[in-house]
């Protein structure tokens, strides 16, 4: 009898072996695995002739994935540039001859039109994806935000005339229930959500210092 004896390259042989794609992310990311999970109404016992429910869940999270809320909007002929209201300036108003609709300004705000009776879950719910099993520090949700590109110029004047706006990646960090609104931070350029130190930004960016 002899005993087992481990080849010094075994690393390289276990890649070797690899079969196929992954579904594991091989990047490193601020955001938890469950964050990206859609919300399904189907039952957790499978029934007959019905897909399982981890099959549904992974399906529609890729189909998600693949869906662009700028290319959605221009499909559709809209400009998320011109979503913002801007300053009236009626010195710089375009002609009538280059203005496809009207020649005035955007002045109603999105907060208008904005309607929660369709979403799938509270503003609560959405935040509370943060939090992972067995931590108490709670992740930023991954999302996406209409914000300028100017990070300086957009905090001075947000309705300024040489802002302009795009959907970029952002980590909702937290909600204000009075205000109704949430607190984001753009992703950097490997898609994490850190401070100035590079820290992971946890608990809606709330320090022990404040």
């Amino acid at each position: 009898v002899t005993k087992f004896k481990m080849p010094e390259n075994f690393r390289s042989l276990l890649d070797k072996q690899m079969v196929g794609p992954t579904s594991e992310v091989p990047t490193e990311s601020d955001f938890p695995v469950q964050s990206f999970k859609p919300k399904v109404q189907v039952p957790f016992k499978r029934l007959p002739g019905q897909n399982p429910r981890k099959v549904e869940v992974e399906r529609r999270r890729r189909l998600y994935l693949s869906f662009d809320i700028a290319e959605l909007l221009a499909s559709k002929g809209i400009d998320s540039n011109q979503l913002m209201p801007r300053h009236y300036d009626p010195d710089n108003m375009p002609p009538i001859e280059e203005t496809k609709d009207s020649v005035f300004p955007i002045y109603l705000p999105l907060k208008v039109f904005d309607n929660d009776e369709y979403d799938c879950r509270t503003p609560e719910e959405w935040i509370s994806l943060g939090l992972e099993p067995g931590s108490s520090d709670r992740k930023p949700v991954p999302g996406k935000a209409l914000l300028p590109t100017d990070d300086v110029l957009g905090h001075e004047d947000p309705k300024s005339q040489e802002l302009i706006y795009k959907w970029i990646d952002v980590g909702v960090l937290d909600y204000d229930k009075e205000t109704e609104l949430y607190l984001v931070h753009k992703t950097d350029k490997k898609g994490l959500v850190r401070d100035e130190e590079g820290r992971p930004i946890l608990n809606g960016g709330i320090t022990p210092e404040g």
